[in-house]
């Protein structure tokens, strides 16, 4: 395929993705007093900085880095081990494991929503974050658990047998030579579950009522009710929010690219 060719095809697809965002952009620096016009005669900082300030963005964007950052965290510790077991260590009953971690990854939230918050009730961390990242690892921990198996796989068992060979416990093969090679499944698997966890909205209203504990999609829900026309505010914290997300995704681009195309060609 041709360079042109390739551009006639992807320039489609990249707009259909690009310009809703772009939108969103132009909409937030749209003046509040020219909303109803086509276009606007200048551009302005001003509702970008209502969001952060009056709206209490600022907090909810920490707030959802700290339980998003601590939620991948914790799936990616407690799933990379596990991975590497089932895929190098043949612990029986593996695959009624990553049978019984699929079954849970469907089970729908609403489900466990009342469950979950006598739980938490009786632990006392309602309003807390950690209410938020416990649950957040739970449900997240499958999709980890499926690709890190797979990314584990993938990798040549002559490294393990030859790291073992080499002296090294399972544990340091695991951790010394297997770990490291993986870094791209693992970059994946984090920015997968980084992003799952910052876009949750049905715990996040349930299980933390305070507005200092508040994450980005509640206080972009609750924007309607607190100002009087919010739309270009709106519009100016919807596009704030999805910066991390944005920065988290091109900082671990190459890695997470290699990830995707792991094992997709063989030999």
């Amino acid at each position: 395929m041709s360079p042109r060719t390739a551009w006639a095809v992807a320039v489609p697809y990249l707009a259909f993705f690009l310009l809703p965002l772009g939108w969103l952009a132009l909409t937030s620096l749209w003046p509040d007093a020219e909303l109803a016009r086509p276009l606007p005669s200048h551009l302005t900082l001003a509702n970008h900085v209502a969001a952060l300030e009056d709206g209490g963005l600022a907090r909810a964007v920490a707030n959802s880095l700290l339980v998003s950052g601590a939620t991948a965290a914790l799936a990616l510790a407690l799933a990379a081990p596990a991975a590497f077991a089932i895929a190098r260590l043949g612990v029986r009953g593996g695959r009624a494991l990553l049978g019984v971690a699929l079954a849970i990854s469907m089970f729908p939230p609403i489900a466990t929503a009342a469950p979950l918050y006598g739980a938490l009730r009786a632990i006392r961390l309602l309003d807390t974050l950690p209410a938020l990242i416990l649950p957040y690892a739970s449900f997240s921990l499958p999709l980890a658990l499926w690709l890190l198996t797979g990314t584990f796989r993938a990798l040549p068992a002559e490294l393990y047998r030859a790291a073992r060979v080499d002296g090294c416990t399972p544990l340091g093969a695991f951790r010394r030579v297997l770990l490291p090679l993986a870094a791209p499944g693992v970059a994946t698997a984090g920015l997968l579950v980084f992003v799952f966890a910052w876009n949750e909205l049905l715990f996040a209203v349930t299980f933390v009522t305070s507005p200092a504990r508040r994450t980005v999609p509640v206080a972009l829900a609750l924007f309607g009710g607190e100002f009087r026309d919010p739309w270009v505010v709106l519009a100016a914290a919807s596009t704030l929010a999805t910066v991390p997300v944005i920065a988290v995704a091109v900082l671990f681009q190459r890695r997470v690219v290699a990830g995707l195309t792991a094992g997709a060609v063989k030999g």
